[in-house]
């Protein structure tokens, strides 16, 4: 019996917790759920290597998930260098608007900017 066909992942870690449990009925699990012993030692074979590689992770200072494929890095890169650009452009803007604030030029100039600042809101 292929165990791996019949269970989901969710499946087997339930199994794999309850066969643990104190003064668990094995047997009476694997009759439960329809698979032999051999299913069950490949079950804990795998929560066993699965807890290993997550607790690797975190000792490298990464959560369990943290690790993304050569599309989506590409993909943050990119998103980064938007985010980059378009604070580059704000704090540009904001260097402006203080200028025009302290500076003498004419009212008409401060009207235009006044304007722009209620659009953007």
């Amino acid at each position: 019996m292929d165990v791996r066909k019949r269970l989901t992942a969710r499946r087997k870690f339930e199994l794999y917790l309850e066969t643990r449990a104190k003064d668990a009925d094995v047997g009476e699990i694997l009759r439960r759920y329809g698979i032999h012993l051999n299913d069950l030692r490949q079950i804990e074979a795998a929560v066993e290597r699965a807890a290993v590689e997550a607790l690797k992770s975190r000792r490298n200072g990464m959560s369990p998930g943290a690790v993304v494929g050569a599309a989506e890095h590409a993909e943050l890169v990119e998103e980064l260098t938007r985010k980059e650009k378009a604070m580059s452009e704000l704090i540009v803007e904001y260097t402006l608007l203080k200028k025009s604030e302290k500076s003498d030029l004419p009212g008409r100039w401060k009207a235009y900017m006044s304007a722009g600042r209620s659009d953007r809101r």
